[in-house]
């Protein structure tokens, strides 16, 4: 099979992709008339950009959220992705019949095929670093989104994403981010208690992710010849900073958006933190440990760790610290602690499958005429890990204004796929600048 590696967009004729991937006689059967009671005459269409693990899953999601809507249009770098994509969607018995993609776009700009194909709602699941361009451009278009987390590697990013919110906001387009706690129950009941006083006043807020090696980059012998920089910096894209944004800024950002959540989306005034990397980073150039100090402007102390090693401790835990309990989150069903140890308040009930909720939010949303916008904590909560990672990279102490306002921008501009592009090396704090 052959990679698609041009920086214009390669299409794969209709019939080309339906024998590669075994769906000929699937669509030949036609669209139902009914899917369980429902007609299909009002189906939403569903554009998928980005094809890997966390795609398709969306991409399921979607499908499952909603019976009449149909996968109609893929992008992705190379047809091996979208096919694996394809064999695990078509696989299901709940929905195979319902993907039909009709278009499968590859290359960088193949986004833009697919948000422009005809599509009602895009799903964006590609690296980061690519996340605001993408947004910007589906809102554009009159698109109903759901763009995963976080949303941005740099300032300038998250102020792109803060303007496409609103934008999506005057023109009544739903815009659903992947922070999914957001749509836990068991997590939203929790933080409703802190807010109606069940701990009394809070005071800190201590938050950890600790755990394994997220895709470790290859050695660089394993590097195929002739593949460029931009190439091979994609298809190992969370190792590098200008891609995922960094550990902090990929995966504890959820931590992050727990604690914004909790300040009511109101930033901090500042922070410290420290960080390095205690594993060699075969040329990538991401932190493998953080630990972060904000501080928030009524006294309140928020403190957010993460690392991803081998063989060591895990867990994805918080603690939010008042003056008449401690709330606990992640060690079982969640609990409120008074000063003494006795449990004052756990939740009691059935756990949502919050990345199911998140897209039935989403679709139940637009079929009622009055579309879900996840207000701007898709950027602050992205900004609120950066800024630590600002902090822990620099060695300094940087302020909220500071990150908001930086014009460092660390995403090549263009992006071409055959570009040599070298990327800086560790930070080195109290030599490496904030901004």
């Amino acid at each position: 099979m052959a990679n698609r590696r041009k920086d214009d967009v390669n299409r794969i004729e209709r019939r080309e992709f339906l024998k590669k991937t075994g769906m000929a006689g699937a669509l030949a059967a036609g669209f139902p008339a009914i899917i369980s009671g429902q007609s299909v005459t009002n189906s939403l269409k569903v554009g998928l950009v980005g094809c890997g693990g966390r795609g398709t899953g969306a991409a399921a999601q979607a499908l499952n959220a909603d019976q009449n809507s149909v996968l109609t249009a893929v992008a992705d770098i190379d047809e091996a992705i979208v096919e694996r994509a394809n064999k695990r969607l078509t696989g299901s018995e709940k929905f195979g019949s319902r993907v039909k993609i009709d278009n499968a776009f590859f290359g960088l700009d193949a986004y833009d095929k697919v948000i422009n194909s005809g599509v009602d709602v895009v799903l964006l699941a590609t690296p980061p670093g690519f996340r605001p361009q993408h947004l910007t451009t589906a809102v554009n278009a009159g698109k109903h989104v759901f763009c995963e987390k976080p949303c941005a590697t740099d300032s300038p990013g998250v102020r792109e994403v803060i303007a496409a919110q609103k934008l999506a906001q005057t023109k009544n387009q739903a815009l659903v981010s992947g922070f999914c706690w957001r749509y836990n129950n068991m997590i939203t009941e929790a933080i409703q208690q802190v807010k109606n006083g069940a701990i009394g006043r809070p005071v800190a807020h201590y938050s950890t992710y600790y755990t394994n090696p997220v895709k470790p980059i290859p050695p660089e012998s394993e590097r195929p010849a002739g593949m460029s920089d931009i190439e091979w910096q994609i298809r190992n894209w969370y190792n590098f900073v200008w891609l995922s944004g960094d550990s902090l800024v990929e995966q504890a950002v959820h931590n992050a958006d727990k604690i914004m959540w909790l300040m009511n989306d109101q930033p901090p005034a500042s922070c410290v933190g420290v960080g390095g990397r205690a594993v060699p980073a075969n040329g990538g150039n991401i932190y493998d440990h953080f630990a972060v100090n904000y501080l928030f402007p009524n006294g309140y102390r928020a403190f957010l760790a993460n690392r991803q090693a081998t063989g060591c401790y895990n867990a994805t835990h918080d603690y939010v610290m008042g003056t008449d309990g401690t709330l606990l989150l992640g060690q079982g069903q969640p609990r409120i602690e008074s000063p003494d140890g006795k449990i004052k308040w756990q939740f009691e009930g059935e756990e949502y499958d919050m990345y199911q909720r998140e897209h039935d939010v989403l679709f139940a949303s637009i079929r009622s005429g009055k579309p879900k916008n996840d207000d701007f904590n898709l950027a602050t909560s992205t900004l609120l890990a950066m800024l630590g990672r600002h902090a822990a990279y620099s060695g300094q102490q940087v302020t909220w204004e500071q990150a908001l306002n930086s014009e460092v921008s660390l995403v090549p501009k263009p992006v071409e796929w055959t570009a040599k592009h070298e990327v800086p090396g560790l930070a080195q704090p109290g030599r490496t600048k904030a901004f």
